[in-house]
């Protein structure tokens, strides 16, 4: 399915839903195909009154206020993807027949016939990285690419813009996914399956199911983790081209049509001559940046999509060498008394905690925040051992007591009951005064960050600004 199915945008009432990173640009693309729009949102605050007043200059009907009702004579929504299924306006459009795309199916349809094909990218933790690994070792290649979608650089840009493509490295989000039913990517992966944004899906199967389109029509292979039956059984639902193949990516040796690692060597099993026998080497462990367990499965992934688009050898290790993480990705911030202290504030979910717990012996674990309806239980079970002691931030902080009290009931803990701007260099000051040396203090929240920071990033910086300023006075 490509553009062609809707050639004629002049006068087409299209409403979308939801000012923002993804509302504005697809309302401003829209109109200048010729179609009327009308934006609605939910809120009505002063950012939102002058994202309107910028719209409404272009001759864009903006409504501030009102997200619940269908204005009259739309035939088609665009919607951001964060609005949930069950919102009045969905069911609405369904009553009359309306359909409803996402911003990432209105690039799909709106690609040209001679468009890039696109390599995506989803699962509960990693994709950013990996997508961003992926585009490295593409343009290593010598190919033309970029790294777009969930990853903040618009799709619709990239589709529409002057620059021509080989090859786009997507990063897609199971909101987007949810909203995209005609996407059919070239190959597609999931890294992993974790309970996440139950609370906007419903379910864990409406989770899994929205994160399984990824690979509906793959043409060369549908990705997937070893390690991680679900993404194994995503594909098996998947309806894909015929000589489509399943390729698996696992930390250990891997099997025919798998790629894996052999005695600190990243191999594939999967895009060779013979590979009931043969195995390419690809690269080292210590080409991956950082070099943690799950990083690792970050590049195999990476790998695997650019080696299903005929990648060579050499360039996933040029490219992977080439990589550098983005900040509060397990980046370490400094040593002081002989304790490291890193910065993982994007483990904003469990499953991303606990790759980053696996990653350290000794833990002083600064954790806390939005939970999310999260559950904190098996996270504290499986990482007991590791943890010298626990400081504990934010709003949902009980729920991990509990679980500490639970599993891991020797180990200490510090509830620190403050939302204000020094909570964060107080929590860093209990963490010095529970680390011994040869310890790891890490910030691995396993929560959001929206009840004390703007976002992780800010997060982030608030912890590396409270270890210079514990550095300064060591």
């Amino acid at each position: 399915m490509g553009s062609q199915e809707v050639t004629d945008w002049q006068g087409k009432h299209v409403t979308v839903a939801g000012l923002g990173v993804s509302g504005i640009p697809a309302a401003k693309v829209l109109h200048g195909l010729g179609a009327v729009v009308t934006v609605v949102n939910d809120g009505d605050d002063e950012r939102s009154r002058a994202q309107a007043a910028e719209l409404e200059a272009l001759g864009i009907t903006v409504r501030l206020g009102d997200g619940a009702t269908l204005p009259e004579g739309t035939e088609l929504i665009v919607t951001a993807p964060g609005w949930k299924p069950d919102k009045p306006l969905f069911a609405a459009a369904a009553a009359a027949g309306v359909p409803v795309w996402g911003d990432v199916e209105l690039a799909w349809r709106l690609r040209g016939p001679d468009a890039a094909p696109w390599l995506a990218v989803t699962g509960t933790n990693g994709k950013t990285t990996t997508v961003q690994m992926l585009a490295s070792i593409l343009k290593a290649a010598g190919l033309r690419t970029a790294a777009v979608g969930n990853i903040g650089v618009s799709l619709l840009d990239a589709v529409l813009g002057e620059e021509r493509y080989d090859v786009l490295a997507v990063e897609l989000s199971s909101y987007q996914l949810h909203w995209a039913p005609s996407l059919r990517a070239h190959s597609g992966a999931v890294l992993n399956l974790a309970p996440d944004h139950l609370d906007w899906h419903g379910s864990m199967e409406a989770y899994a199911a929205d994160k399984g389109r990824i690979y509906e029509g793959n043409r060369v292979a549908c990705v997937y983790n070893l390690a991680d039956k679900a993404t194994e059984d995503l594909v098996r639902e998947a309806d894909v081209e015929e000589g489509c193949r399943a390729v698996g990516f696992t930390l250990g040796t891997p099997g025919p049509s798998q790629l894996g690692v052999v005695e600190g060597i990243l191999v594939d099993r999967a895009f060779v001559e013979n590979r009931q026998k043969n195995a390419q080497e690809l690269a080292e462990v210590s080409d991956v940046r950082p070099p943690a367990p799950h990083n690792i499965a970050n590049a195999l992934a990476a790998a695997a999509l650019a080696r299903a688009f005929g990648v060579p050898a050499a360039a996933v290790r040029d490219g992977l060498r080439a990589f550098t993480p983005d900040a509060h990705r397990i980046a370490h911030v400094a040593d002081v008394d002989g304790v490291a202290y890193v910065d993982d504030s994007k483990a904003t979910n469990t499953h991303a905690a606990e790759a980053s717990l696996a990653a350290y012996e000794s833990i002083v674990w600064i954790a806390g925040g939005l939970a999310k309806g999260a559950t904190f239980d098996e996270l504290v079970a499986k990482s007991a051992k590791r943890l010298r002691g626990v400081v504990l931030i934010g709003a949902d902080r009980a729920l991990i007591r509990e679980a500490l009290v639970r599993h891991a009931p020797e180990v200490p803990v510090v509830d620190l009951d403050r939302t204000d701007t020094g909570a964060m260099l107080a929590a860093v000051r209990e963490a010095r005064g529970l680390a011994r040396k040869g310890d790891t203090v890490l910030l691995a929240p396993a929560c959001a960050s929206m009840d004390m920071f703007a976002n992780y990033n800010k997060r982030g910086d608030a912890f590396a600004e409270a270890v210079r300023e514990l550095g300064a006075s060591a």
